[in-house]
């Protein structure tokens, strides 16, 4: 299959590089959902029917355990540095929500949920953990599928180290007590 060549506007970028902000100067023909990791730009390929029903039940199912003022977005960006955009499959965020917003703070960041996928494993394991963790965000979960099942990889900030440790590994329940009380039947995310 031959590759379409990339548009102008994404080659070579603007002056310098690319920044936060210039994901929301991108024209209007750019892909709806893109990161800034390193200062490059991460186009994810389309979603498997896997990676969007475990996205959209998980997050309606942490939304219904999650207290005010605290809410739950899906594929929102947050800003971590100049450089740093990632775009999380799930987010709780303790801020108001407001229609023209493009992307969070770390310090508005409760969890960060990343749902694996073949093009996105190597980001999802290493490199974004490691990016959320050292803009302080508390909670990570990384959620594999193993047998087409979920099972979700429970993580918390380490004040001493300054990184995640794992608290747990969850297959068919996930009872958390933080960052705030959960029960979620995993057995319910992807059934036919």
């Amino acid at each position: 299959m031959d590759e379409a060549p990339l548009p102008r506007w994404f080659h070579p970028g603007p002056p310098g590089g690319w920044t936060a902000d210039d994901l929301n100067r991108l024209p209007a023909c750019a892909p709806t959902h893109v990161e800034l990791i390193d200062g490059a730009l991460v186009v994810p390929p389309p979603q498997t029917c896997f990676h969007s029903r475990v996205t959209r039940r998980l997050a309606n199912a942490v939304e219904g355990w999650a207290p005010p003022p605290l809410w739950v977005s899906t594929r929102m960006s947050v800003r971590l540095g100049e450089r740093q955009r990632p775009e999380p499959d799930i987010l709780v965020v303790d801020a108001p929500p407001r229609a023209e917003r493009t992307c969070h703070l770390p310090g508005e960041v409760v969890l960060v949920v990343e749902i694996v996928s073949d093009e996105s494993a190597v980001r999802d394991r290493e490199s974004k953990p490691l990016k959320y963790a050292g803009a302080g965000i508390r909670h990570f979960w990384r959620v594999e599928k193993e047998n087409r099942a979920p099972v979700v990889h429970v993580c918390e900030l380490d004040d001493t180290t300054g990184a995640y440790v794992a608290t747990g590994v969850h297959r068919d329940k996930l009872v958390v007590p933080v960052p705030f009380a959960m029960k979620i039947d995993l057995t319910t995310l992807f059934t036919r």
